[in-house]
């Protein structure tokens, strides 16, 4: 009799459309898990958010960060609400204070065309769209995003910090990752964007990132400025394969590879460390459609099938490496049926996209 592994998942709605798009989402996992013979998943409900500050003047609870903390992958759909700040200003975000709290360094942010999606780009290139930015998820300009100063209302300073112990985990992550993506027809190149040519702390970045190529001469390289790098993935973004890049500058690039998908509601993300690994859509809370059924659930629930392409990998289930993939395929075969979200001036919602891709996961199951 063959035993099963047992995945307990710690899910987090959120704010907004969090709630809205996680939901399918779970739903979604909870049909592949049914089906297989070599895992089975369970979802603890907590709560977090802006939202759940407002009732409690907690953001995150002691309670919530010890079951992502005994838990095998953290699912999150979207946290913060504009007009709820802390009494200093800043945004509620407790998806960073998980950043911090289990130093998930790295920031996984798949850009990939999904069929039957129009590319945001006139050449028709723009269907050959697949390629990877690795955001670092802990230092760099967020480093110390609760201990910017303001100097007698005459200036204002933050610190970008960059450690070595952090970029050697990042890099060798980001060479094993490519090296991954080369086994299956990738270039297997990967490419530093930062700005060496101007700041000290990213010449040290780059520095350390050509040190840990010696361990991965396999991998072809490349330097890039983000300047550049932002200009090159207008015009000829297939011609990337994996990047890595500096916090800030990864959080820019990502909104504009999302903008490359068709929209936020298509960007998956993960964010990992050497013990965790948070999932969720790279969109927020979304406010002014929360609760009307027109949020893209697409993003989370491709979040959903990188969680478990982790978990398969980690514990080395290929059950669950194959289901991620499995639902992955799913969406394009949904998308490429003529699905059209609100996002891009469709009309169809939370429910109808699910939906679909819960067909097209009974079509191959059948």
């Amino acid at each position: 009799m063959t035993t099963k592994t047992h995945f307990e998942i710690a899910v987090l709605p959120g704010d907004g459309i969090g709630v809205e798009v996680i939901a399918p989402t779970v739903r979604l996992l909870e049909q592949l898990a049914s089906r297989s013979d070599s895992f089975t998943l369970g979802f603890k409900h907590c709560d977090a958010g802006a939202l759940h500050y407002q009732k409690t003047g907690e953001a995150l609870p002691d309670a919530t960060m010890d079951s992502c903390r005994s838990a095998d992958a953290i699912l999150l759909g979207a946290m913060g609400w504009p007009e709820l700040r802390y009494p200093d200003g800043t945004e509620i975000a407790p998806q960073l204070d998980l950043r911090t709290e289990f130093q998930l360094f790295a920031g996984v942010r798949p850009i990939r065309s999904i069929p039957g999606i129009p590319s945001a780009l006139s050449d028709a290139r723009g269907a050959d769209i697949d390629f990877v930015l690795i955001r670092e998820s802990v230092e760099g300009l967020f480093a110390l995003r609760n201990e910017g100063v303001v100097i007698d209302d005459r200036e204002a300073r933050d610190t970008m910090v960059i450690t070595r112990a952090i970029c050697e985990q990042l890099f060798d992550f980001a060479f094993a990752y490519t090296r991954e993506r080369k086994k299956a027809g990738t270039p297997g190149r990967l490419t530093c964007v930062d700005k060496a040519n101007v700041f000290a702390s990213l010449a040290f970045f780059r520095k350390i990132f050509d040190e840990r190529h010696a361990g991965f001469s396999d991998i072809a390289v490349e330097h890039a400025y983000v300047d550049a790098t932002a200009l090159n993935m207008i015009k000829k973004p297939w011609a990337f394969d994996v990047m890595v890049t500096e916090n800030m500058f990864g959080d820019i690039l990502s909104d504009l590879g999302a903008g490359l998908m068709g929209g936020m509601g298509f960007a998956p993300s993960a964010d990992i460390g050497i013990n965790n690994a948070v999932f969720q859509p790279s969109h927020g809370s979304a406010p002014d459609i929360a609760g009307k059924g027109m949020a893209n659930p697409t993003a989370a629930i491709l979040s959903g099938a990188m969680m478990l392409e982790w978990l398969g990998t980690r514990y080395t289930n290929p059950a669950a490496l194959a289901a991620g993939r499995q639902l992955r395929d799913a969406v394009d075969r949904a998308f490429q049926a003529g699905l059209a979200p609100y996002e891009i001036g469709g009309k169809d919602g939370t429910s109808a996209i699910a939906d679909a891709v819960e067909a097209a996961l009974e079509q191959e199951h059948a």
